[in-house]
Order: C-alpha cells, then sequence, then structure tokens
C-alpha cells in the first residue's frame, strides 16, 4: 500500500486542487497575503499524510495526521476570510468549507483507527 491509496490523502489532493483553482480568482493584491497561506496550508495537509505514512511507526504516523488537521482548520479560516471578504461567490466557497468538514471527519475517525490498532 502507498499513501495514494488512502481516501484521506486522496480526498485532501483534490481539494488542494480546488484551492489552487480559486485562488486563481483572488485579486492580484492577494498573491502575497491569502493566496500564498492558502496553497501552503491546503497542501501541507496531503504532505502531512504522505510524510507521515513514510515514517516507521504508528505514532509518528498520528503525529503528522494531527498536524495536517492543523493545517486543514488553517485552510477552513482562510476560505471564512475569502467569503467575508467577498472575493468570490459564496456558494462556491461554502462547498469548499463542507468538503473540509468531511475530511476533518474522515481524519479524526482514521486516527481513532491508528490508535485502536495494536500495531
Amino acid at each position: 500500500m502507498k499513501f495514494i491509496d488512502l481516501k484521506i490523502w486522496e480526498k485532501s489532493h483534490k481539494l488542494t486542487i480546488e484551492i489552487y483553482k480559486l485562488c486563481k480568482k483572488l485579486p492580484n493584491t492577494e498573491t502575497f497575503g491569502i493566496i500564498s497561506q492558502i496553497q501552503r496550508s491546503s497542501s501541507s495537509i496531503p504532505a502531512n499524510i504522505a510524510e507521515g505514512f513514510g515514517r516507521k511507526g504508528k505514532k509518528e504516523f498520528i503525529q503528522f495526521l494531527y498536524q495536517a488537521k492543523g493545517s486543514l482548520t488553517e485552510t477552513e479560516y482562510f476560505l471564512i476570510l475569502i467569503k467575508d471578504l467577498n472575493y468570490v461567490d459564496n456558494i462556491g466557497i461554502e462547498k469548499l468549507i463542507f468538503e473540509y468538514e468531511i475530511l476533518a471527519k474522515m481524519l479524526n475517525s482514521f486516527i481513532t483507527q491508528l490508535k485502536a490498532k495494536n500495531v
């Protein structure tokens, strides 16, 4: 099994692609602000899942999953900020926020499953 086989990685990767598409719609004045921050935080989610998967132990993997959750929450905040600044269509932002909430539940469930395993 590879990290790309994990549903949490696949969903987070797809959402990161959506964030990059969203950033193309944001004002150029946000290039070094919101755009930079949200791209970094969103891409950190699948990156931490991948890095944790490649570590030796379950404990390390779980720690990287918690880091992914932190990046997920940061990404959600920037989506709320984009929405509140009325930079793009709110319906699209609401959909992305909803998808990140689903991913958060998936991450929580995966962490719980890993903790329960005696591996």
